[in-house]
Protein backbone atom coordinates (compact mmCIF):
# COMPACT_ATOMS: atom_id res chain seq x y z
CA UNK A 1 0.00 0.00 0.00
CA UNK A 2 1.20 3.67 -0.85
CA UNK A 3 2.19 6.05 1.80
CA UNK A 4 -0.92 7.99 1.78
CA UNK A 5 -1.64 11.48 3.30
CA UNK A 6 -4.96 13.44 3.88
CA UNK A 7 -6.31 17.06 3.62
CA UNK A 8 -9.32 18.27 5.51
CA UNK A 9 -11.11 21.79 5.32
CA UNK A 10 -14.23 23.84 6.44
CA UNK A 11 -15.91 21.39 8.27
CA UNK A 12 -17.81 24.02 10.11
CA UNK A 13 -18.92 21.11 12.64
CA UNK A 14 -21.58 22.31 15.29
CA UNK A 15 -23.37 20.44 17.52
CA UNK A 16 -26.77 21.40 15.13
CA UNK A 17 -24.96 19.32 12.53
CA UNK A 18 -24.55 15.62 13.40
CA UNK A 19 -24.33 14.31 10.19
CA UNK A 20 -22.00 16.24 9.17
CA UNK A 21 -19.58 14.91 12.71
CA UNK A 22 -20.98 11.65 11.78
CA UNK A 23 -19.38 11.48 8.41
CA UNK A 24 -16.08 13.15 9.70
CA UNK A 25 -16.17 10.33 12.46
CA UNK A 26 -16.55 7.64 9.85
CA UNK A 27 -13.74 9.04 7.46
CA UNK A 28 -11.46 9.06 10.34
CA UNK A 29 -12.29 5.48 11.19
CA UNK A 30 -12.23 4.05 7.89
CA UNK A 31 -9.77 6.16 5.69
CA UNK A 32 -7.69 8.07 7.55
CA UNK A 33 -6.99 5.40 9.88
CA UNK A 34 -4.76 4.05 6.96
CA UNK A 35 -2.83 7.29 5.95
CA UNK A 36 0.67 7.88 7.34
CA UNK A 37 -0.72 11.71 7.55
CA UNK A 38 -3.86 14.03 8.20
CA UNK A 39 -4.15 17.89 7.90
CA UNK A 40 -6.67 20.11 8.76
CA UNK A 41 -6.45 23.26 6.89
CA UNK A 42 -8.93 25.42 9.59
CA UNK A 43 -12.13 26.21 10.17
CA UNK A 44 -13.22 22.48 11.70
CA UNK A 45 -15.64 24.15 13.58
CA UNK A 46 -18.96 26.63 12.97
CA UNK A 47 -16.91 28.65 15.55
CA UNK A 48 -14.86 28.22 18.31
CA UNK A 49 -14.93 30.37 21.42
CA UNK A 50 -11.87 28.76 23.52
CA UNK A 51 -10.59 25.68 24.83
CA UNK A 52 -12.66 26.02 28.07
CA UNK A 53 -15.92 25.35 25.64
CA UNK A 54 -15.84 21.50 27.13
CA UNK A 55 -19.42 20.57 25.80
CA UNK A 56 -20.25 17.09 25.10
CA UNK A 57 -19.99 17.73 21.40
CA UNK A 58 -16.38 19.52 21.36
CA UNK A 59 -15.15 16.58 23.31
CA UNK A 60 -16.52 14.20 21.33
CA UNK A 61 -14.38 15.24 18.36
CA UNK A 62 -12.07 15.79 20.33
CA UNK A 63 -11.72 11.93 21.32
CA UNK A 64 -12.37 11.19 17.55
CA UNK A 65 -9.20 12.66 16.87
CA UNK A 66 -7.29 11.32 19.61
CA UNK A 67 -8.43 8.11 18.74
CA UNK A 68 -7.22 8.99 15.05
CA UNK A 69 -3.47 9.94 16.79
CA UNK A 70 -3.14 7.08 19.02
CA UNK A 71 -2.89 4.63 16.28
CA UNK A 72 -0.02 6.27 14.99
CA UNK A 73 -1.34 8.62 12.14
CA UNK A 74 0.48 12.31 12.91
CA UNK A 75 -2.38 14.68 13.06
CA UNK A 76 -1.84 18.65 12.11
CA UNK A 77 -3.86 21.86 12.00
CA UNK A 78 -3.97 24.89 10.96
CA UNK A 79 -6.12 27.62 12.33
CA UNK A 80 -9.20 29.31 9.87
CA UNK A 81 -11.03 32.40 10.56
CA UNK A 82 -13.33 30.38 12.74
CA UNK A 83 -10.77 28.41 14.93
CA UNK A 84 -8.27 30.71 15.63
CA UNK A 85 -8.98 30.60 19.04
CA UNK A 86 -8.33 27.19 19.23
CA UNK A 87 -5.26 26.73 21.87
CA UNK A 88 -2.62 24.06 23.44
CA UNK A 89 -5.30 22.21 25.60
CA UNK A 90 -7.93 21.27 23.13
CA UNK A 91 -4.91 20.65 20.21
CA UNK A 92 -3.63 18.01 23.33
CA UNK A 93 -7.55 16.75 23.63
CA UNK A 94 -7.32 16.05 19.96
CA UNK A 95 -3.86 15.07 19.62
CA UNK A 96 -2.84 17.64 17.04
CA UNK A 97 0.30 19.23 16.21
CA UNK A 98 -0.57 23.00 16.04
CA UNK A 99 1.04 24.71 12.95
CA UNK A 100 1.83 28.12 12.02
CA UNK A 101 -0.33 29.83 9.08
CA UNK A 102 1.54 29.10 6.71
CA UNK A 103 3.62 26.09 6.25
CA UNK A 104 5.88 24.30 3.98
CA UNK A 105 5.99 20.54 3.49
CA UNK A 106 7.70 18.00 1.36
CA UNK A 107 4.85 15.51 0.10
CA UNK A 108 6.72 12.74 -1.12
CA UNK A 109 9.58 14.88 -2.74
CA UNK A 110 7.31 18.28 -3.81
CA UNK A 111 7.50 20.94 -1.63
CA UNK A 112 3.69 22.73 -0.70
CA UNK A 113 2.66 25.39 1.41
CA UNK A 114 -0.37 24.68 3.43
CA UNK A 115 -2.66 27.54 4.45
CA UNK A 116 -6.44 28.62 5.29
CA UNK A 117 -6.53 30.36 2.59
CA UNK A 118 -8.39 33.42 4.42
CA UNK A 119 -5.35 35.52 3.92
CA UNK A 120 -4.96 35.55 0.14
CA UNK A 121 -8.67 36.50 -0.31
CA UNK A 122 -7.20 40.24 0.20
CA UNK A 123 -9.96 42.13 -2.03
CA UNK A 124 -12.07 41.78 1.07
CA UNK A 125 -10.84 44.85 2.70
CA UNK A 126 -12.93 44.89 5.77
CA UNK A 127 -12.58 41.24 6.73
CA UNK A 128 -8.35 41.44 6.40
CA UNK A 129 -8.57 44.32 8.65
CA UNK A 130 -10.46 42.56 11.31
CA UNK A 131 -7.83 39.91 10.52
CA UNK A 132 -4.69 41.95 11.59
CA UNK A 133 -6.84 42.45 15.03
CA UNK A 134 -8.03 39.22 15.59
CA UNK A 135 -5.04 37.37 15.00
CA UNK A 136 -2.83 40.10 16.75
CA UNK A 137 -1.69 39.35 20.77
CA UNK A 138 -4.14 41.63 22.30
CA UNK A 139 -7.97 40.67 21.08
CA UNK A 140 -7.17 36.77 21.40
CA UNK A 141 -6.26 37.29 25.10
CA UNK A 142 -9.12 40.22 25.52
CA UNK A 143 -11.78 37.76 24.09
CA UNK A 144 -10.55 34.63 26.38
CA UNK A 145 -10.88 36.84 29.20
CA UNK A 146 -14.67 37.73 28.74
CA UNK A 147 -17.49 34.47 30.49
CA UNK A 148 -18.10 31.90 28.14
CA UNK A 149 -21.83 32.58 28.00
CA UNK A 150 -20.52 36.23 26.83
CA UNK A 151 -18.56 34.61 24.09
CA UNK A 152 -20.99 32.53 22.96
CA UNK A 153 -23.59 35.61 22.44
CA UNK A 154 -20.85 37.29 20.08
CA UNK A 155 -19.98 34.20 18.48
CA UNK A 156 -23.58 33.99 17.38
CA UNK A 157 -23.56 37.57 16.63
CA UNK A 158 -20.89 37.08 14.47
CA UNK A 159 -21.66 34.27 12.45
CA UNK A 160 -25.22 36.64 12.01
CA UNK A 161 -23.01 39.54 10.39
CA UNK A 162 -21.23 37.74 8.43
CA UNK A 163 -24.02 36.17 6.45
CA UNK A 164 -25.21 39.47 5.73
CA UNK A 165 -21.91 40.38 5.02
CA UNK A 166 -21.44 37.75 2.41
CA UNK A 167 -24.58 38.51 1.03
CA UNK A 168 -23.94 41.98 -0.30
CA UNK A 169 -20.55 41.37 -1.45
CA UNK A 170 -19.13 39.76 -5.07
CA UNK A 171 -17.58 36.24 -5.22
CA UNK A 172 -14.81 37.44 -6.84
CA UNK A 173 -14.14 39.91 -3.68
CA UNK A 174 -14.32 37.01 -1.51
CA UNK A 175 -12.28 34.70 -3.83
CA UNK A 176 -8.45 34.92 -3.48
CA UNK A 177 -6.18 37.65 -5.14
CA UNK A 178 -4.56 35.80 -7.90
CA UNK A 179 -1.07 38.41 -7.76
CA UNK A 180 -0.93 37.41 -4.14
CA UNK A 181 -1.41 33.52 -5.01
CA UNK A 182 1.75 33.80 -6.98
CA UNK A 183 3.86 35.92 -4.54
CA UNK A 184 2.99 33.51 -1.51
CA UNK A 185 3.92 31.07 -3.70
CA UNK A 186 7.17 32.77 -4.87
CA UNK A 187 7.86 33.53 -1.24
CA UNK A 188 7.99 30.25 -0.26
CA UNK A 189 9.67 28.78 -3.16
CA UNK A 190 7.34 26.18 -4.22
CA UNK A 191 5.11 25.24 -6.97
CA UNK A 192 2.01 23.41 -5.40
CA UNK A 193 -0.15 24.84 -2.74
CA UNK A 194 -3.03 23.90 -0.51
CA UNK A 195 -6.00 25.91 0.68
CA UNK A 196 -9.17 26.21 2.15
CA UNK A 197 -11.78 28.83 2.94
CA UNK A 198 -13.38 29.93 -0.63
CA UNK A 199 -15.30 26.69 -0.32
CA UNK A 200 -14.67 25.81 -4.14
CA UNK A 201 -12.71 23.05 -4.68
CA UNK A 202 -10.65 22.83 -7.73
CA UNK A 203 -7.14 21.82 -8.71
CA UNK A 204 -6.16 25.02 -10.99
CA UNK A 205 -2.78 25.21 -12.97
CA UNK A 206 -0.95 28.55 -13.00
CA UNK A 207 2.84 29.89 -13.66
CA UNK A 208 5.29 30.91 -10.45
CA UNK A 209 8.23 32.15 -11.44
CA UNK A 210 8.52 30.45 -14.73
CA UNK A 211 7.45 26.98 -13.55
CA UNK A 212 4.29 25.09 -14.27
CA UNK A 213 2.70 24.86 -10.68
CA UNK A 214 -0.65 24.15 -8.91
CA UNK A 215 -3.02 25.49 -6.70
CA UNK A 216 -5.22 22.78 -5.25
CA UNK A 217 -8.65 24.09 -3.26
CA UNK A 218 -10.52 22.09 -0.35
CA UNK A 219 -13.95 22.36 -0.18
CA UNK A 220 -16.43 22.52 2.46
CA UNK A 221 -18.67 19.73 4.64
CA UNK A 222 -21.61 21.99 4.32
CA UNK A 223 -23.59 19.09 1.84
CA UNK A 224 -19.94 17.60 0.70
CA UNK A 225 -17.71 15.61 2.15
CA UNK A 226 -14.38 17.03 0.22
CA UNK A 227 -11.19 15.25 0.90
CA UNK A 228 -7.61 15.56 -0.74
CA UNK A 229 -5.51 12.55 -0.98
CA UNK A 230 -2.01 12.85 -2.01
CA UNK A 231 0.58 10.04 -2.52
CA UNK A 232 3.79 9.59 -4.49
CA UNK A 233 1.15 8.95 -7.20
CA UNK A 234 -0.08 12.23 -7.53
CA UNK A 235 -3.39 13.93 -5.52
CA UNK A 236 -6.75 13.08 -5.89
CA UNK A 237 -9.37 15.92 -4.82
CA UNK A 238 -12.86 13.96 -4.40
CA UNK A 239 -16.26 14.61 -2.40
CA UNK A 240 -17.35 11.36 -0.28
CA UNK A 241 -20.38 10.00 -0.59
CA UNK A 242 -21.45 10.57 2.45
CA UNK A 243 -25.27 10.89 3.36
CA UNK A 244 -26.00 14.47 4.20
CA UNK A 245 -29.39 14.19 5.82
CA UNK A 246 -29.79 17.38 7.80
CA UNK A 247 -31.02 19.76 4.78
CA UNK A 248 -33.32 17.56 3.81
Amino acid sequence: MLPTTYFISDLHLSAERPDISDCLFRFLQEQAVQAEALYVLGDLFEAWIGDDDQSAFNLSVADAFKALADTGVAVYFIHGNRDFLVRNTFAKQAGFTLLPEQVVVDLYGTPTLLMHGDELCTRDVAYQKFRRKARGWWWPRLVLALPLSTRRKIAENGRKTSKQNHAKLSMDIMDVTPQDVVKAMETHQVTRLIHGHTHRPAIHALTVNGQAAERIVLGDWYDQGSILKVDPNGVELSNQAFNFSANE
